[in-house]
């Protein structure tokens, strides 16, 4: 483990981890950079690949990221609209850590069932 982030005590408003959990520290924005990841999407493309999201926090999770410069929104002028969702070179780069702890989640599924099963027994007390 990298020394000054072991031995950091004080995670100040500008400290770099802190910055970046809380860009990404919402429930559905890692799993929607998962999902353009692999290239443009329309925003029924998204709602399909995530059928538990609702239209208003969809909506909301890709304004946030388009303001923050890491999802690009191309509109097209066409009847019907037709607006696709990309990532930014900046939000391909957030992506390299996600889609790390993505796989990490694949190969340990094991692991993140008991934690599961636990959370599960201390809320059925």
């Amino acid at each position: 483990m990298n020394e000054e982030f072991a031995t950091q005590t004080t995670f100040e408003r500008d400290y770099p981890v802190r910055r970046l959990l809380i860009l990404i520290s919402d429930a559905w924005t890692p799993i929607v950079f998962h999902c353009l990841s692999d290239g443009k999407k329309r925003f029924s493309e998204l709602q399909r690949q995530l059928p538990d999201i609702s239209k208003k926090v969809l909506t909301q999770v890709l304004r946030r990221l388009e303001r923050d410069g890491l999802v690009h929104r191309t509109v097209y002028a066409v009847v019907p609209p037709k607006t696709e969702y990309s990532l930014t070179e900046y939000g391909q780069k957030l992506h390299e850590p996600i889609a790390m702890l993505c796989q990490w989640a694949r190969s340990n599924e094991a692991v993140i069932d008991a934690i599961y099963a636990e959370k599960d027994k201390s809320t059925e007390k």
